[in-house]
């Protein structure tokens, strides 16, 4: 476990603000306890798993891109992640969840859409259509368009992805965080919604659990 370097800024300030109170306020065993409590509470939320391996070897699986609650399995006529009908299977994550975000299969980045909007929160179905939005288009080995798309919530309020079209990235491989509960998707083509293994409600875990695959499909004989 370490501290993600998306976080470098909040955690540096709180390590600073811990020393400045013990400075200013002087060492006490209350003191002293408060902003340990706080300290490990901003350390906490900016938490790096190490060794995270995604559950299956197989390249085709799409591990999930959060740690979280799936919130929705939802298929719609058209989105443009993927410019048609698709499966948008939905993570809500906690302020308790980590929240760094994986990519679902090796893939190289085609596009970023960054949306603005609203900050409503992430537990409500409205906030994943009206909230500030970062839609990341990538393309699979074999061809396939996905998306991968960070929501904003109430507390959220920023969106890290500093990722660029053409760059690539393997299985389960961080490319960025939402901080302070929010929530992501990931987008497939409804072509693949058979393939989807997670329901509402499932925990699952970011680079280790399999969402669904973009396995071909068999041919009819």
């Amino acid at each position: 476990m370490i501290l993600s370097g998306f976080g470098m800024r909040e955690w540096g300030l709180a390590t600073l603000a811990a020393i400045a109170a013990l400075l200013l306020l002087g060492p006490s065993w209350w003191l002293i306890t408060i902003v340990g409590i706080l300290w490990f509470a901003v350390a906490a939320f900016f938490r790096d798993p190490l060794f995270r391996r995604p559950a299956t070897d197989n390249p085709s699986d799409l591990v999930s891109p959060a740690d979280g609650v799936i919130s929705a399995v939802e298929a719609v006529d058209h989105h443009p992640a993927v410019h048609g009908p698709a499966v948008i299977i939905r993570i809500f994550l906690s302020v308790l969840d980590v929240h760094i975000n994986r990519m679902p299969c090796a893939c190289s980045i085609v596009s970023i859409l960054h949306t603005p909007g609203q900050y409503l929160d992430a537990r409500s179905e409205e906030s994943a259509k009206v909230n500030e939005s970062n839609l990341i288009v990538i393309e699979a080995s074999d061809g396939t368009r996905l998306g991968v798309r960070q929501v904003s919530g109430a507390i959220a309020r920023r969106i890290v992805c500093p990722v660029v079209p053409g760059q690539r990235f393997e299985r389960a491989a961080r490319f960025g965080m939402i901080k302070f509960g929010s929530t992501t998707e990931l987008i497939i083509p409804a072509a693949h919604a058979s393939t989807v293994q997670v329901r509402k409600g499932a925990r699952v875990v970011g680079g280790v659990t399999v969402l669904a695959s973009i396995r071909a499909a068999t041919p009819r004989a």
